[in-house]
C-alpha cells in the first residue's frame, strides 16, 4: 500500500485536502483489515479520523507489547506468537510499507537526513546514506540523533567493531559517519529534550531541531534514511513536522539489510517486532491527520525545540 506523498511546493490546500484520503487509502486498506480480522475484529466503516482512532486503541490491546512491559527499547520485547498470527504480521507488514529496501523514489535531494537509534542501526543507516549520496544528486546530508545513553550491550558491538569511546547516541551516529562517509562533511545533530525534565526526543524531536537549524525551502526535496521497519511512522512523522510546515518534498526509505554490513540482531524481523512498528505508524498517521485537520495545518503535539542541543 502506497504511504502519504507529499512532493515539494504543493499548495497548502491541496495538501492538507489529499492527505486524509491517502491516510484512509493505507489504514483503511485491505492488509490492514485482514490483519485486524486475524486478531478477532472488524475493521469498521468510518471516517479518517475515527478509522484511525479506533486502529489506536484495537493495537494497544494488541500489538502494543512495549507498553506491557513499561515503554521497555525495542530491543528488549520478544513475544512468541502463534504461527497463525504470525503469518498474518509479517504479510501485513510487507503490505503496509514496514518491509521495503532501500530505493529512492527521485534521482536529486537537497537534504539527507539520516535518523539515529540503537548503535548497530546508526551504523547501519549511515551505511546505506552513504551508498545513496553516491548515486544520487545530494545537496546537504545530516544524521539526527540525541545524548541518550549507550547501553552495554551497544558499547561492546561497538568495540567489537572498532569503534570503541562512544558513549551517547549521537556518538554513535558520529562514529558511522566517520566510517561511511569518509572525507565528506556531514552534520552529526544531538537533539535536547522538549524542556526540563522531558523525556528524551523523539524523532519528530530531531526532524524540529534539523529544520530550525536548515529552514527546508518549499521546492527542495529531502530524503530519510531509516531502518525498512520503520519507515511508515517516521515518514508520516517527516511529513507532520517538516512536510506541513516547510512545504518541503519527503521521501523515506530504509536500509537493505542484505548489503549491510553490520547484521541485523535475531528477531529484528519477527512477527511481534513488525506488530509493534504497525501500531507507531498507525500512531503517527493518526497525529499528522489530527494536524491536517487543525485550523493551522501545523504540527500540533512538537514544537521546534529550543536551540540547546549541539552540533557533534
Amino acid at each position: 500500500m502506497p504511504l502519504p506523498q507529499c512532493p515539494p511546493g504543493l499548495d497548502p490546500g491541496r495538501l492538507l485536502a489529499q492527505l486524509p484520503a491517502q491516510l484512509h487509502g493505507w489504514a483503511g486498506s485491505a492488509p490492514m483489515r485482514e490483519l485486524v480480522a486475524a486478531f478477532g475484529g472488524d475493521l469498521p466503516e468510518a471516517d479518517t479520523g475515527a478509522l484511525l482512532g479506533w486502529l489506536d486503541e484495537f493495537s494497544d490491546d494488541h500489538w502494543n507489547f512495549r507498553g506491557r512491559l513499561g515503554g521497555a527499547e525495542r530491543d528488549r520485547v520478544r513475544v512468541d506468537l502463534p504461527e497463525r498470527l504470525a503469518a498474518a504480521a509479517l504479510v501485513a507488514a510487507a503490505e503496509l510499507g514496514l518491509a521495503g529496501t532501500g530505493e529512492s523514489p527521485h534521482h536529486e535531494y537537497a537534504h539527507l537526513l539520516v535518523l539515529g537509534g540503537m548503535a548497530r542501526a546508526c551504523l547501519q543507516r549511515t551505511e546505506h546514506a552513504a551508498r545513496l549520496a553516491a548515486a544520487l544528486r545530494v545537496g546537504a546530508v545530516a544524521a539526527l540523533g540525541s545524548r541518550r545513553p549507550l547501553g552495554a550491550e551497544e558499547r561492546t558491538l561497538l568495540d567489537r567493531l572498532g569503534l570503541g569511546g562512544c558513549e551517547t547516541e549521537a556518538d554513535a551516529l558520529a562514529a558511522g559517519v566517520r566510517a561511511a562517509f569518509g572525507d565528506r562533511p556531514v552534520d552529526v545533530l544531538a537533539a535536547p529534550p522538549r524542556g526540563p525534565g522531558a523525556p528524551r526526543p523523539n524523532t519528530a524531536d530531531t526532524y524540529a531541531f534539523w529544520a530550525a537549524r536548515a529552514r527546508p525551502r518549499p521546492e527542495e526535496r529531502i530524503l530519510v534514511v531509516t531502518s525498512p521497519i520503520y519507515v511508515p511512522f517516521q515518514h508520516c512523522d517527516a511529513i507532520r513536522v517538516l512536510g506541513l510546515r516547510y512545504r518541503c518534498g519527503i521521501d523515506t526509505v530504509g536500509f537493505d539489510p542484505r548489503l549491510a554490513r553490520t547484521p541485523q540482531p535475531p528477531g529484528a524481523a519477527g512477527a511481534d517486532r513488525y506488530l509493534q512498528e504497525i501500531r507507531s505508524a498507525i500512531r503517527a498517521a493518526r497525529a499528522l491527520h489530527a494536524a491536517c485537520t487543525a485550523e493551522t495545518g501545523e504540527p500540533g503535539e512538537t514544537g521546534e525545540p529550543g536551540e540547546t542541543g549541539e552540533v557533534v
